[in-house]
């Protein structure tokens, strides 16, 4: 069973261990820092149930950083545990967004209450949650639809070993999140989840990010630094976009998963790593190994258990519980009171294409909730593109009508169940695994049609 995980943040390390010395015995588990920095560090690599922190921090106001947590870390709550005693300062850290507030020396049968009374508040909230948008709500992704609840059967498979896992699809399908939800249910959940865009960092710096670089190994190697693979010991570390990774750190990356081990840019001693690897990319990795741009050693090792995500436009019965979900977000932490949006303005949510996925859609009902007056989100707060596009969908005559009257209605499902089909395979390149996957059917049912329908492919 998960214990709960508390982030203690004081520059007082013996404050720090008072409260571990509390906390531990009670089944908590407990990770320090002593200031801003390092906290949010380790709010980026490791999962964290609730924070207790001190006001008086160095390099920074402790209300600015209260404020920061709550807008950047909403769904943690946050203690404050401090030795500014006095009941101006307590209301200050309550409007700023702490739950509650304890002063020095902590009495510790009251912070065992508070504690509870905060994490009971928290799975209330969460419930609410589910029940307000009627979602699946499993470890932070929301979808309901027969192809996320898929992915969510995966996920708990994979939690359960410790394979290599490797999630496919578009940008913005939430790739990170179920990586994020691997790591969260499986052993190593207790140890840092490591995250590296290996797109967004330019090739000649990835090394020396992924694995380290020793003192004096080139020019600006001041000193020796930890990689992110050293980090990530005993946890997860996750590479995102691998495919956009150059071929000379392909063949290093080969050699940590087929030997467990690497060596720091300017090292010779080999150095021994037990971390899982999980990948993901929005490329054609197969076609990629066709063409040559990607190592077919590297692929089969990654490739060991896939995770296809569809993107929306594929779900589309998700878009109304995600918009709910993300107008009952942005209202509450923007404070702006938006209490729901016209069917009109849903039904362009609907038909938009959404290139750019879950991530573009919070972005839109952000922009949108900031920006709305009235309460009521409407077709005229939502972005041009979106509105032209609904009007373009009801302004298209159905094309799948045939123009012949003596055209049968069986005639007609089986022509648009062919193109179903058709597109599909296109889309997956002939793969049937792929293709079944995008119609959420399975492959037998698919092969079975494809017979039926007289279509054949290469795979």
């Amino acid at each position: 069973m998960q214990t709960t995980t508390v982030l203690v943040i004081d520059p007082d390390e013996a404050c720090r261990a008072a409260l571990a010395g509390f906390l531990k015995p009670q089944g908590y588990t407990v990770i320090e820092a002593r200031d801003a920095d390092s906290s949010i560090s380790m709010l980026q690599t490791h999962h964290i149930d609730i924070i207790l922190t001190e006001l008086r921090l160095p390099r920074i106001d402790g209300y600015a950083f209260l404020k920061k947590l709550k807008t950047d870390y909403a769904a943690v709550p946050v203690l404050v545990v401090t030795g500014s005693a006095s009941v101006s300062v307590a209301v200050k850290a309550m409007k700023t967004g702490a739950e509650d507030f304890l002063t020095k020396p902590v009495n510790s049968e009251e912070l065992h209450h508070l504690l509870q009374a905060i994490l009971a508040k928290k799975t209330q909230q969460r419930r609410a949650q589910k029940a307000e948008c009627g979602a699946v709500w499993y470890e932070g992704i929301i979808g309901s639809s027969p192809a996320m609840k898929k992915v969510y059967q995966l996920i708990d498979k994979l939690a359960a070993v410790d394979s290599t896992v490797i999630v496919y699809g578009e940008s913005g399908t939430g790739k990170e999140l179920v990586a994020r939800a691997i790591h969260a249910k499986s052993r190593r959940a207790q140890h840092p989840l490591i995250p590296v865009n290996c797109g967004a960092i330019p090739a000649e710096l990835l090394e020396s990010e992924l694995f380290g670089h020793e003192k004096g190994s080139f020019t600006s190697a001041y000193r020796t630094r930890i990689g992110r693979f050293e980090l990530a010991k005993g946890g997860t570390i996750f590479l995102d976009e691998i495919g956009d990774m150059s071929p000379v750190l392909q063949v290093k990356l080969l050699r940590v998963l087929q030997e467990h081990e690497f060596e720091r840019v300017g090292g010779t001693k080999p150095i021994k790593t037990d971390i899982r690897v999980i990948a993901a990319t929005h490329r054609d990795l197969e076609k990629a190994v066709a063409e040559g741009k990607f190592r077919e050693d590297l692929y089969y090792r990654l490739n060991v258990v896939p995770i296809y995500l569809p993107p929306l436009r594929e779900r589309p019965t998700d878009i109304p519980l995600l918009v709910k979900h993300f107008i009952s977000r942005f209202s509450s932490e923007k404070g702006k009171p938006v209490e729901t949006i016209t069917d009109r303005a849903m039904e362009c949510f609907l038909h938009y294409h959404w290139p750019g996925n879950v991530r573009e859609l919070q972005n839109i009902i952000e922009r949108v909730v900031i920006l709305n007056e009235s309460g009521v989100i409407d077709c005229d707060d939502l972005p041009e593109k979106m509105v032209r596009q609904q009007r373009s969908h009801l302004n298209t005559p159905p094309s799948s009508l045939p123009s012949e009257q003596n055209c049968s209605f069986a005639t007609m499902v089986t022509n648009f169940e062919r193109q179903l089909i058709l597109q599909a395979l296109e889309r997956s390149a002939g793969v049937k695994n792929k293709a079944a996957q995008l119609l959420n059917i399975n492959r037998t049912t698919l092969v079975e049609k494809m017979k039926k329908l007289n279509i054949s492919t290469k795979g």
